[in-house]
């Protein structure tokens, strides 16, 4: 359950800052409070998936899991740029993440 709960989390972190993008500083009060709902259950998945799984584990994976998910929301829903440099940097994130769950033992 504890990977579940971390992809759980993972997901909702790319949902949080999409929604941060969406309130404009804020100033939107819909984009605004899905943030602040959408990072508290993320925060809150992640920290259950940490009963079990390591922090450095844990952490990392559920912030390269945001990474990796905004920079693919940016491009294919906002337009941002997919430029080789940021290809290869979104490779490498996910084969960092690949070796830290396969280095894992949980």
């Amino acid at each position: 359950m504890a990977w579940i709960y971390l992809g759980i989390a993972g997901i909702l972190e790319v949902v949080w800052a999409y929604y941060m993008k969406l309130s404009e500083g804020f100033t939107r009060p819909v984009p605004t409070i899905i943030t602040i709902i959408g990072s508290l259950a993320s925060f809150w998945f992640l920290s259950l998936s940490m009963k079990v799984l390591p922090l450095g584990t844990a952490y990392v994976i559920w912030t390269g899991i945001g990474a990796v998910g905004a920079f693919v929301l940016g491009i294919t829903v906002l337009g941002e740029s997919a430029d080789t440099m940021r290809m290869v940097a979104a490779v490498l994130i996910v084969a960092g993440l690949l070796l830290m769950k396969l280095g894992s033992s949980h």
